[in-house]
């Protein structure tokens, strides 16, 4: 179901709007030249912000996306299914968009493509409208285009502290800890965990340092993605211990940004050695190793 999510209620449609056209499953470098082009026009800025397709998992769900258009100054998002919209010729798409808002100028990037079978193009958007199309040139790093497959392969292999380099903030998780074997506290480590939304696209399982926020409050913390072998559990999720944090969690939603890779998910030959390896990892986390 298309639908308009209004972030700042500035969207007066008569009015018109700057639209931002591609993907936008987040925000890298490339997608904040484009918004910082959209903000100096001084109009309601908007972005079009696709979900699901090309059998490819999103680096941000929805909810997640809404909290970082909203804290770079996004007014609204045209949230389109790809299902919904795959087969829309480049005509019938952008009739959509000029129905719907009016704007007064579109800001894309040069390999923007739009439409069945990725037909349209900006010369497209040229051709068939009068509405102003600001095309920009591609962010590249050592020859390779900045793009959300990129920071992708980057999650994918670990490196998330050069993935982040490229995103408007940390790579994170947003989620409800819920309760479940309750084993860390029994052993001075006690953890909340959190779901990884099957949606979203997976980084490379292991331990990592992470900057966990609760109620506006951030704290140190260690996350572990994947299983727990040392407790022969298989299921995978996100357990974080918060450093320096007491109290209940349950319930309560947490913002999980993943700061650096620390190792690989081990099997540990009994709690103690477990034990000794956190307490590691603690430290190193601590003093910035």
């Amino acid at each position: 179901m298309l639908k308009t999510v209004e972030l700042t209620k500035k969207l007066h449609k008569k009015d018109g709007a700057a639209m931002l056209l591609g993907g936008f499953d987040g925000l890298h470098v490339g997608h904040c030249k484009l918004l910082s082009r959209a903000k100096e026009s001084g109009l309601p800025v908007g972005i079009m912000s696709i979900v699901g397709g090309k059998e490819e998992k999103n680096l941000f769900t929805f909810r997640e996306r809404e909290e970082i258009f909203k804290r770079e100054g996004v007014d609204f998002v045209f949230e389109l299914p790809f299902a919904e919209i795959k087969d829309y010729p480049p005509e019938e798409f952008l009739g959509l968009l000029l129905k719907e808002f009016q704007p007064k100028l579109f800001i894309c990037g040069e390999d923007f493509r739009f439409g069945a079978k990725a037909k349209g193009t900006p010369q497209t958007l040229k051709q068939a409208t009068h509405v102003y199309v600001d095309v920009q040139s591609l962010v590249e790093i050592d020859g390779a285009k900045i793009s959300s497959t990129y920071i992708k392969n980057l999650l994918k292999n670990g490196e998330v502290e050069q993935a982040n380099s490229f995103l408007s903030e940390p790579f994170f998780l947003i989620g409800e800890v819920f309760s479940d074997r309750q084993v860390g506290r029994t052993i001075g480590f006690p953890t909340a965990n959190v779901a990884y939304p099957m949606e979203k696209y997976p980084l490379k399982l292991g331990v990592y340092e992470t900057r966990v926020e609760i109620d506006g409050i951030t704290y140190k913390g260690i996350t572990n993605y994947g299983a727990r072998p040392t407790f022969d559990n298989q299921t995978v999720l996100t357990e974080t211990h918060l450093d320096g944090f007491e109290g209940d969690l349950y319930g309560r939603e947490m913002k999980i940004r993943f700061i650096r890779f620390l190792r690989d998910v081990q099997k540990f030959n009994g709690v103690n050695a477990l034990k000794e390896q956190l307490t590691k990892d603690i430290r190193r986390i601590r003093e910035d190793d």
